[in-house]
């Protein structure tokens, strides 16, 4: 048994040695698990709810508005999907796809496209979108951080939201690789509905289970609601691929926490209640933004890095509404930190078997601030 220091408090927690090899965080999923389309309405999909007791309840969604309590707060990402994906034809007429990931001034963006082998610095490629005139673009520079291309979009396209007003003209959500159906619907689907700041190419996923009506009913019980930015992107994907974690850097990601967001955790926690966050991205804003300030929250606006993994203990965030997540992912370590490695595998496995639905368009987890491990849990 190891000790492993915790960036989100000043205690030390017990950890299994075992907790630090990437290889345990594995598990098989059917392919037949992974969700290809949304369940309607939102609220109606299954909810795994983690007991502080062994074992778990098999509910929906909906049913959070029992689980959250009178005076607990709610932290939402409204981070908004740009439809980044964009159909190009090189000169020569072959097609192209492309991923508009980030501005680099100026106009100019670094987009991941495929094939990128065959666009060299100088190319011209010709974006087509039905009802809508044809969109030169050039290509400037390979990407050596992606592997993807810089490309010039029109100059005045400086940010997220100024470039959001040509993608909807020519782009389309752009939905992971794991899922293999498309339909116009996920331009809104895959969208929460409280995302107002433009700048992702991936959801937030926990969120797209919050329904109009449920928002309504958990507003009615005495549950706030709160919001915190972070722009998905690509990293957040990414395989990780470092066996030891105690080796395991992660990539940086810009998040906003505003002062009536530290105002509202504030409030919560004198008035008793609970900050429950919505999704493993509204947890590493929490939680990186606290990091940076000793413990404590408070207003930030720029990059964060922090990995969160068993061992952890957290400064703001008591209990999480998750989806489920790919095997050996930082999203699967994040989670582990709460209830403990092995087991959140257990309930995965009880998952696997009752006919759960995994990943973006899949079905939710629900983790009690009693459930938390009391190692992992905010100090008082």
């Amino acid at each position: 048994m190891t000790r492993h220091s915790s960036p989100g408090g000043d205690t030390s927690c017990p950890l299994d040695a075992a907790d630090q090899r990437l290889s345990n965080y594995g598990f098989d999923l059917p392919e037949a698990a992974i969700a290809q389309r949304p369940v309607e309405p939102r609220h109606d999909a299954r909810l795994l709810m983690v007991q502080p007791q062994e074992g778990a309840q098999h509910r929906r969604v909906w049913d959070l508005a029992e689980a959250l309590l009178p005076g607990d707060l709610l932290v939402v990402n409204d981070t908004r999907v740009l439809q980044a994906r964009l159909a190009a034809r090189r000169a020569s007429g072959g097609a192209v796809e492309l991923l508009v990931l980030e501005p680099q001034g100026d106009g100019r963006w670094s987009c991941l496209a495929k094939p990128a082998k065959k666009l060299r610095p100088g190319d011209w490629l010709t974006v087509e979108s039905p009802g809508q005139p044809p969109l030169a673009l050039e290509v400037l520079a390979i990407d050596p951080s992606t592997g993807g291309r810089i490309l010039q979009f029109p100059g005045e396209c400086a940010d997220a939201a100024a470039l959001e007003p040509l993608l909807l003209r020519y782009g389309a959500i752009p939905l992971p690789p794991y899922i293999h159906s498309h339909s116009e619907s996920d331009n809104q689907r895959y969208q929460t509905r409280y995302a107002a700041q433009p700048g992702a190419v991936a959801a937030p996923t926990a969120g797209l289970h919050l329904s109009d009506e449920l928002l309504t009913a958990l507003e009615a019980r005495g549950v706030e609601l709160a919001r915190v930015t972070l722009h998905v992107g690509l990293g957040t994907f990414r395989p990780v691929e470092t066996e030891d974690l105690r080796q395991l850097q992660l990539h940086s990601e810009w998040v906003e926490v505003t002062p009536a967001l530290v105002a509202a955790v504030a409030a919560c926690r004198s008035r008793g209640g609970r900050v429950v966050a919505v999704g493993t991205t509204s947890v590493r804003s929490l939680e990186a933004v606290a990091a940076l300030h000793g413990g404590q929250l408070a207003p930030h606006r720029g990059p964060v890095n922090l990995v969160i993994q068993p061992g952890y203990r957290f400064a703001v965030v008591q209990g999480l509404l998750t989806n489920f997540h790919l095997p050996k992912s930082s999203l699967l370590l994040l989670v582990s930190a709460l209830i403990g490695r092995r087991r959140l595998l257990d309930l995965y496995g009880e998952a696997i078997s009752e006919g759960y639905r995994f990943f973006s368009y899949g079905d939710a987890m629900w983790i009690d601030p009693a459930a938390v491990l009391e190692s992992a849990r905010p100090p008082n």
